[in-house]
């Protein structure tokens, strides 16, 4: 799993700014790791429904450092699919497979954040 910050930097990466223009929403897709503290704390926020959730709470755009504006969708895609090998799953994906002897790998794999 992946810090807060880690993604933060991926999205520097991508969208440009710094990392604490993008630490609020990290931070709010992984505040589950404190309810359970492993990777199924993912279930209750990384997925389509908890991505469209963030931009209600954070608002559709913000401007980066740099001065661009930044889609907040945008960010909060990228930390589920970095999270999730890839794949944005539906919230009934998660409901559907989280008791799953064998779990779909973008349940238990991760996509390794380059520096």
């Amino acid at each position: 799993m992946a810090h807060p910050y880690e993604h933060a930097k991926s999205s520097v990466r991508k969208f440009g700014g710094t990392p604490s223009d993008y630490m609020h929403i990290h931070e709010w897709f992984d505040a589950t790791k404190a309810w359970i503290g492993h990777s199924k704390h993912r279930m209750f926020r990384h997925h389509s429904e908890g991505i469209f959730e963030c931009e209600k709470l954070f608002g559709a755009y913000f401007e980066n450092s740099d001065g661009k504006t930044v889609y907040t969708r945008y960010v909060g895609e990228q930390h589920v699919k970095e999270d999730c090998f890839g794949y944005i799953p539906t919230a009934k994906e998660w409901v559907d497979h989280v008791n799953d002897a064998t779990p779909p790998q973008w349940m238990i794999r991760t996509i390794k954040i380059e520096d």
